[in-house]
């Protein structure tokens, strides 16, 4: 075994020319991606009234979306390896281009649901792509600042999201916020062609169908019937359980399967290097707690606090604004001292900003509020992308892809659970306080019965009817405290959580990465990128 090398020198960490355009090709399809999911959470309402429908049937329009996602994710690694990055890259940006046109014109509810998931197949391989072309093209020494520019669309997504859905549904129609995205895609699309470096395709490796038939379909059946939970209210539901079950099955055949074919789909072998195993390990417990508790935040600005879509988008900005300040320099820091303190220290961070809620009021300051979110993002910035580097700095060229892939798809399961999970520990929450009907015993309005306290506070804002009964008992502001009481008990699972993931954080490299092969994959990587 070779001696590994030393630290290039300080000129030759900075991210060059080359590789600051691949890095921009990358990032405007992550925008383009992320934006498009946050932007079509905040128009569910829009969905509702434009197309009579209820909100379990809008909520399909993210789940068709999410589920699609499951679907091409595992398929990523392979395609790539066998038929090149630009190539799949631009193939991805085109589906999702084209599934936004068509959304933009669906004339009923079922199309935009069948368009989304069009949008999904595409959405699902840019950013596995995007970590594998950048891992790439800036070789292993400087990929944690790689990562770190990676982050960019990962905070732009939350920040730009709810602020620029509220813009187009106030100002123009629901149509906007998809057809938003052609022009992007459009630049995308030949900023891509121009950049990108020409493909090197492998095409003797063979493709895995059994592991396809067992993982995607895995996939999309867990994910569904962990989505399914908010709308049946309970983990215990037969639909839940059945497709969780089927799911579970199919994914766990997999995991014996993979590791008999040369080249399985998703490939577990790479579990065998420690560090892997530890990031896939933290991410899934921090996509858990941060993305599941993320759904919150919105929901306590509109529901308690009445503020309008775009103002609810304003004031959860804080926390990106705090991530961007902490993200490049946790990018840098990365590369010459490891991740491990860095993630540890991001850590603690967004556990104390996290336990701020906890004690949430229905007056709390927004100067209060605000600043928590701030110190949130503070440690986000210094958490999520420094532990993909943890994943990725050890792995060799041909298996940057399969590595990429393995961790979307852990964030991608890990957030749809922590989503469903929040959302249902806030439902129980809401629907277990006092009853309006212990207060009103007769003549409750049709619109509250069954309704508790909690419930009818924060559906006030949109019901005067409602309004009026809670002034008239003189319990309106009883309703709107039961409910942040909710809220409260909500983040402290969510900061438990986070304060758990220390532990296995603690077991991520506390110095720089050093990996076998480092010379020549960084003398490989400027070949691929002029």
């Amino acid at each position: 075994m070779t001696e590994t090398p030393r630290s290039p020198a300080p000129a030759d960490d900075k991210l060059d020319a080359g590789v600051l355009k691949i890095a921009g090709v990358v990032v405007l399809g992550a925008i383009m991606s992320i934006l498009d999911i946050t932007v079509v959470t905040v128009a569910l309402p829009t969905f509702q009234e434009e197309f009579s429908a209820s909100p379990a049937e809008t909520a399909w329009t993210m789940t068709a979306y999410t589920l699609a996602l499951a679907t091409v994710i595992p398929l990523t690694g392979w395609a790539a390896d066998r038929f090149g990055t630009k190539r799949l890259y631009m193939l991805a940006v085109g589906l999702f281009t084209i599934g936004s046109l068509l959304c933009a014109v669906a004339a009923d509810l079922g199309q935009l649901v069948a368009f989304r998931a069009l949008q999904g197949l595409g959405g699902g391989m840019l950013m596995p792509l995007g970590m594998t072309i950048m891992t790439r093209a800036a070789g292993p020494h400087r990929i944690g600042r790689l990562m770190a520019v990676l982050g960019i669309p990962m905070l732009l997504g939350p920040i730009g999201g709810p602020i620029l859905g509220g813009i187009l549904i106030d100002n123009f129609s629901w149509h906007w916020i998809f057809l938003i995205n052609l022009p992007i895609g459009i630049v995308a699309l030949v900023y891509a062609w121009r950049v990108l470096p020409k493909d090197a395709p492998t095409p003797s490796e063979s493709f895995d169908w059994t592991g396809m038939l067992l993982l995607s379909p895995g996939l999309a059946a867990l994910l569904y019937g962990v989505s399914s939970i908010p709308e049946e209210g309970t983990f215990w539901a037969t639909k839940v359980i059945v497709f969780t079950v089927i799911g579970a099955v199919l994914i766990t055949a997999f995991a014996f399967h993979a590791f008999r074919p040369e080249h399985p789909l998703v490939d577990l072998r790479l579990f065998k290097e420690r560090n892997i195993t530890v990031a896939v390990i933290v991410m899934m417990m921090f996509a858990i707690a941060f993305f599941g508790a993320s759904i919150l935040f919105p929901q306590y600005f509109l529901q308690v606090r009445g503020e309008s879509t775009l103002m609810a988008g304003l004031l959860v900005a804080p926390q990106g604004l705090g991530a961007m300040i902490t993200m490049p320099i946790a990018g840098t820091l990365v590369d010459r001292i490891g991740p491990g303190k860095i993630v540890m220290s991001g850590l603690v961070l967004i556990t104390i900003g996290m336990g701020f809620f906890t004690q949430i009021g229905a007056d709390t300051s927004y100067w209060l509020i605000c600043g928590a979110l701030f110190v949130m993002g503070l440690g986000m910035g210094a958490t999520m992308m420094p532990t993909m580097t943890a994943a990725l700095a050890t792995l060799r060229d041909h298996t940057i892809a399969r590595g990429s892939t393995l961790m979307n798809i852990a964030q991608q399961v890990a957030a749809s659970i922590g989503t469903a999970v929040f959302s249902v520990v806030l439902t129980n929450q809401l629907t277990g306080g006092t009853l309006l009907s212990s207060l009103v015993p007769q003549g409750l309005p049709d619109e509250a019965q069954g309704m508790t306290l909690a419930e009818a506070a924060m559906g006030s804002w949109y019901a005067p009817p409602l309004a009026d009964l809670l002034n008239q008992l003189g319990v309106l502001d009883q309703g709107f405290a039961e409910a942040s009481d909710a809220f409260g008990v909500a983040f402290v699972v969510a900061t438990v959580l986070v304060a758990i993931t220390l532990i296995p954080a603690f077991f991520l490299p506390r110095r720089r990465i050093e990996r076998s092969g480092d010379d020549e994959s960084a003398e490989a990587a400027p070949v691929m990128m002029h």
